[in-house]
């Protein structure tokens, strides 16, 4: 084989990776499709409640490194296997909420269940056809072109089309030094930090020694750095400490709408209210109270004439109705009921729970089955801190939290974050642990302690690294007592958002690409010269 050989440009095989590359050669591509699927299993074993946080690296490697040796349609086909097992295993309590909670005949939950996942799988197997087809090989490939389109598509698929940011690789370090660095770039960083490790493994495997102590770097630095970070203050105590109190209806979802439970509920918040009187903040979870705002002013009026004789203000999840014109629009809504009556109206609402993107004879069918088939409407994308009990609230409703840039305009003002939420729509499952990972990481970006108020769980007082303050028991009607601290100034990430994560990968794909274009229009003069 001549110097000039255009063979002789590609990275050499590391001893190692040839044998390896050797073996998978032999196996049968619907064996690595199964094995893809089995590690993207793994993946989802990262986040709560297990947390084997150390997957969020392994796994991604494993697929980074099948991803090698396979063309386009085979490395798309490995993507989309790894996200349907990771997402299959990670949100299978979907058909708890459509099918056990919901009503929603099997055959539908998990359809709807099946379609999700083959969406996120779809994006996987985007990314898998853009490494094999458009990155060079070699170091550039590994350290920089696939981290960069793993977590620009994760982002993508965190907002595109509504957006599904459940299990983003970074949630998983809510309890590792890595966490520390999510003042300064987010939980899109982490997952930066996360697959950029992960493609350094692969370099450990393929490169040369050179390229072996670049990769060492690439996965020990931000270990190295995190500690430091964490003792970094972004935001500083802007009041004294305020007591908060959070009530736990814990309502069996299947009870919670029942006409014959409604003046059981009323009067259950009512108790958890009054055991609460004189504390600064009592907070309800969302939808707490089982009927329309409009049908309960009596019911509100007597609460927040006695809350506030107590020196209390209330806070609290309700639904309601608001008539314009012919028109009756519904929201879910959190009502504050301190020195003034204010409403947040949920912004970010959730596909097939609270607007139903099908056609009008969808919903006709809908209703017919005796389904939820109604709309809710959307509140504005940018609504003001609710003032209440002293503390100016960035204010988000159930999986609203998982959307942390939407938060970040609230956080100049706001000194404390909130969430309602009622994870009973998932039972005993995984979603109330991932959840609530997600609140803990929302916490750890802005550095401000955040109140979450769940129906049954998991309601707790998070405070601004993301360590849980206070907790209340699962399942159980409860008062939590708790105290949170008012803090202002911005982190890092709340000035900037995503944009710098984003920008950064954006560059790092335009590097890998164009040495890609490089190399190819060196091999094209070889072969000319080699004519010549």
């Amino acid at each position: 084989m001549s110097a000039s050989s255009p063979v002789s440009i590609a990275a050499p095989r590391a001893p190692l990776a040839a044998v390896l590359d050797d073996r998978l050669a032999r196996v049968h591509p619907y064996l690595l499709r199964l094995g893809a699927f089995g590690v993207g299993a793994l993946v989802a074993c990262s986040f709560a409640p297990l947390q084997w946080w150390l997957l969020a690296i392994l796994g991604p490697a494993v697929l980074m490194f099948l991803w090698e040796s396979a063309s386009p349609r085979a490395a798309a086909w490995l993507g989309f296997w790894f996200n349907f097992g990771t997402f299959f295993f990670g949100t299978i309590w979907l058909y708890t909420g459509l099918h056990v909670m919901g009503g929603a005949p099997a055959w539908m939950a998990f359809g709807l269940m099946l379609g999700l996942t083959s969406i996120m799988a779809l994006y996987q197997a985007g990314v898998g056809y853009a490494i094999a087809r458009w990155l060079p090989e070699g170091p550039v490939r590994w350290l920089v072109g696939m981290p960069a389109v793993w977590v620009f598509i994760e982002w993508w698929r965190g907002w595109f089309l509504s957006g599904f940011a459940w299990l983003s690789l970074g949630y998983s370090q809510t309890d590792t030094w890595l966490g520390n660095w999510a003042p300064i770039i987010g939980v899109y960083g982490i997952s930066a930090l996360l697959l950029a490790s992960a493609g350094a493994l692969v370099a450990m495997v393929r490169g040369s020694t050179r390229v072996r102590v670049i990769a060492a770097a690439v996965i020990v630095a931000p270990w190295l750095a995190a500690p430091a970070l964490g003792s970094i203050e972004w935001t500083r105590p802007s009041g004294p400490p305020v007591a908060v109190a959070i009530a736990q209806g814990a309502i069996p979802q299947q009870q919670k709408w029942l006409e014959s439970n409604h003046d059981h509920t009323l009067n259950l918040y009512r108790k958890l209210a009054e055991e609460g009187f004189g504390t600064p903040l009592i907070v309800f979870p969302e939808a707490s109270l089982p009927d329309l705002a409009n049908e309960l002013l009596p019911y509100l009026q007597s609460l927040y004439r006695d809350a506030s004789s107590a020196g209390s203000a209330v806070v609290l999840g309700i639904l309601r109705a608001d008539v314009k014109g012919a028109t009756e629009q519904y929201y879910n809504s959190v009502l504050a009921l301190g020195d003034q009556v204010q409403w947040y109206d949920k912004s970010h609402l959730v596909p097939f729970a609270e607007f139903f993107p099908v056609p009008q004879f969808v919903r006709s069918w809908l209703r017919l089955m005796n389904l939820p088939y109604s709309d809710f409407t959307r509140g504005d994308a940018h609504q003001p801190p609710l003032r209440a009990g002293g503390l100016k609230m960035a204010t988000t409703i159930c999986y609203e939290d998982g959307y942390g840039s939407a938060q970040l305009p609230a956080l100049r003002e706001a000194d404390t974050l909130v969430n309602v939420t009622n994870d009973a729509w998932f039972g005993h499952g995984s979603a109330r642990h991932q959840h609530f990972q997600l609140a803990r990481m929302r916490a750890m970006e802005a550095q401000r302690y955040m109140i979450r108020a769940a129906n049954d769980g998991i309601s707790a007082v998070i405070g601004p690294h993301g360590e849980i303050v206070a907790r209340a028991p699962d399942f159980r009607r409860f008062l939590l007592h708790s105290a949170v601290t008012p803090r202002t100034g911005l982190t890092l990430y709340a000035r900037v958002g995503n944009w710098l994560v984003i920008s950064l990968a954006t560059l790092g794909i335009v590097v890998a690409v164009a040495m890609r274009t490089i190399a190819a229009r060196g091999r094209a003069k070889l072969r000319t010269r080699d004519r010549g």
